[in-house]
């Protein structure tokens, strides 16, 4: 666990290290490159998060989805590594102790089955999908038991190689920005 938490420092610290003008370049890039995807334009429902500063900026990927008519559904957690999708209404949000912002209490959640294409946050990734995220264990939970498509994007400074827990589920697709390195 001590090395999962040292590749996640170390990767969080160049994350928030990149240039201003570099990342906002870099993150339209990542949002046009996974909107070139089949498994994106073949998508009537996606599910993305509300990213942190230090993230890949998923307004820009909200904003076209919602533009090229998609639905665009974000988490809702609960205790116990427990998640669920509600749709995206920028009026119907609370901060979490996480500092996420999420669905209000009492937003609709989405049944995993309608969800075509899930963009899967995380702090390092190796080359074949798998991932460190943030240690709650949310994603990789969600995941065991979804059938659609998934993908990640993220910075060079995010490739790490480790060693995966048993437990943890891969994204099928990752989409690197060689620029951030």
């Amino acid at each position: 666990m001590e090395m999962k938490a040292s590749i996640r420092k170390s990767v969080l610290k160049k994350m928030k290290g990149l240039e201003p003008e570099i990342k906002r370049v870099a993150d339209q890039s990542l949002i046009q490159r996974l909107r070139s995807l089949p498994a994106y334009q073949e998508a009537s429902v996606i599910a993305t998060y509300l990213s942190f500063p230090h993230e890949v900026d998923t307004s820009f990927l909200i904003d076209a989805a919602q533009a090229d008519g998609k639905q665009v559904v974000i988490p809702k957690t609960y205790s116990k590594g427990r998640m669920e999708f509600a749709d995206y209404d920028p009026q119907n949000l609370k901060q979490t102790a996480f500092g996420l912002l999420e669905p209000e209490d009492g937003s609709q959640a989405i049944d995993q089955s309608e969800i075509d294409l899930i963009h899967v946050p995380g702090v390092a990734f190796q080359k074949d999908g798998y991932r460190l995220g943030y240690g709650g264990g949310y994603y990789d939970r969600y995941l065991a038991d979804f059938d659609g498509a998934t993908v990640s994007t993220i910075y060079a400074c995010q490739e790490v190689n480790f060693l995966p827990a048993s437990h943890d589920i891969p994204v099928q697709e990752v989409l690197v920005d060689e620029s951030t390195i």
